[in-house]
């Protein structure tokens, strides 16, 4: 079958997943037993809960404390299959995709960053705090039926699978070379006298490299988002611009992950000279450009509309880069083939490379709020969403932000004798990126996408 079929099969998949479409696939991601859900539930009848320390505290509390990585045995996914770990990809895959759709037309003319790892990531933690519809609903948008049963046990035994799952693969990526570096903060923030059970606090503690519960008087929204971003700037230590332009006063519950990763490409260097990258056909700026010669997987669809390179990062994260070619346009480009996995990592054969491309570094910020509300689904997350497995107190859920941070530069290596001129001509394929383009970063054993972007000017952060 050629890609034009295979995107248009994919399309259909994607049009019924945006109909409530639920996939049928219990695996090992839901494997738990009765005796499992009778300690769960003594768990929630105990009801043992945490009040969140105030915002101003200088003291560490007990409840943000844990095992850190290196305390934890090293990340595998050699239990999984091969059908698991597509399954989980093609979950955080086609639900990051439609939300990309959400962010591409409110942000168009714009670059666009976001992981889809950590918003999937975000709505199974709100999972394992649902009861009732509201767990049903969510569970739909996740796209998974998980085994009949007791419904409060499966929340909380799959979406703490799930989690786990997912701290898997991004601790594999954290694995890789030096030369990249991958790290995640989970920050909540409750008005203060707000009792959240512990239970829910255990199973979010290790979904990150670090994990803050602070309490915040939401009542002062100013005073609020200035506490909130001095915090957040504080504890990364500067890394990241500020969390929050404003907030609801009437939130008691905000809910925020800071996703980056920084790579040095190995054996790439950066160009004397500023290169010429065309924002649109009139405009034209200079951008830091690196340059890379290699064997790298290529592909050019049939139709000729866009090509394909995939690049290693890492040991254990993949590169890909989309660009239109044979006068095609990024907006035709995000319209149908981006939307198909056969774009990014099928129909890739080796070739000899001579890449060029810009050297990054973009950040973007969205409120799962606002990207669920342009999906038509405002009350997910709601006022009037059933929360009870996070708290007693009838919870209002405030902004849900998901930030990405994404670096791509040189390994320093210095520019070499150029070895393209060492080969007879058309040994090397001339591949450069000098116009609007997408990028996804790949985990390399599961094929889960962490990040995806969209390029439109390399000069502009976000």
């Amino acid at each position: 079958m050629n890609l034009v079929a295979d995107f248009l099969c994919l399309l259909a998949c994607l049009t019924l997943v945006t109909c409530d479409r639920v996939y049928v696939h219990p695996f090992n991601l839901f494997s738990f037993n009765e005796s499992d859900c009778e300690k769960l539930e003594k768990l929630v009848q105990e009801g043992k809960t945490v009040v969140p320390v105030s915002i101003e505290s200088q003291t560490t509390p007990e409840y943000e404390g844990g095992m850190n990585d290196n305390e934890l045995e090293a990340p595998s996914l050699s239990t999984w299959g091969e059908k698991e770990r597509s399954y989980l990809s093609d979950l955080v895959y086609v639900l990051g995709m439609r939300f990309y759709s959400a962010l591409q037309e409110a942000q168009r003319g714009q670059n666009v960053l976001l992981s889809p790892t950590s918003l999937y990531s975000s709505l199974v933690s709100f999972y394992l705090g649902a009861s009732n519809q509201t767990a049903l609903d969510l569970q739909s948008l996740l796209g998974f039926v998980p085994p009949s049963g007791n419904p409060d046990c499966t929340s909380t035994a799959v979406g703490s699978n799930f989690l786990s799952s997912l701290r898997t693969i991004e601790r594999l990526v954290k694995s890789g070379d030096e030369e990249l570096l991958f790290s995640k903060t989970l920050s909540l923030f409750c008005a203060p006298g707000i009792a959240l059970f512990q239970l829910f606090m255990e199973h979010l503690l290790p979904s990150a490299d670090a994990f803050n519960a602070r309490a915040v008087d939401f009542a002062n929204p100013g005073e609020a988002v200035k506490q909130i971003n001095a915090f957040v700037e504080a504890k990364g230590e500067g890394q990241s611009e500020a969390l929050l332009a404003d907030m609801d006063p009437s939130a008691q519950l905000l809910f925020a992950v800071d996703t980056r990763l920084a790579a040095n490409v190995k054996q790439a260097f950066l160009l004397k000279e500023p290169q010429e990258f065309w924002v649109d056909s009139d405009t034209k700026v200079l951008v830091p450009m690196l340059s890379i010669t290699g064997t790298f997987r290529y592909q050019t669809d049939a139709s000729g509309a866009f090509s394909a390179v995939e690049v290693p990062l890492s040991r254990t994260a993949l590169l890909v880069l989309l660009q239109p070619v044979g006068g095609s346009d990024l907006e035709h480009l995000e319209s149908q083939e981006s939307l198909q996995t056969s774009a990014w990592l099928q129909h890739l054969a080796p070739r000899e490379i001579k890449l060029k491309l810009p050297a990054l570094t973009l950040e973007d910020s969205s409120d799962l709020q606002e990207l669920l509300a342009d999906m038509k689904m405002p009350a997910l997350l709601g006022k009037g969403a059933d929360f009870s497995k996070i708290s007693n107190d009838s919870l209002t859920v405030g902004k849900v932000i998901n930030k990405a941070f994404f670096k791509l530069a040189s390994d320093g290596t210095d520019q070499p004798e150029d070895p393209a001129a060492q080969k007879e001509d058309g040994m090397y394929l001339d591949v450069t990126l000098n116009r609007p383009f997408l990028f996804a970063v790949f985990e390399k054993q599961s094929r889960a996408m962490l990040f995806l972007g969209r390029v439109v000017n390399p000069l502009h952060e976000d």
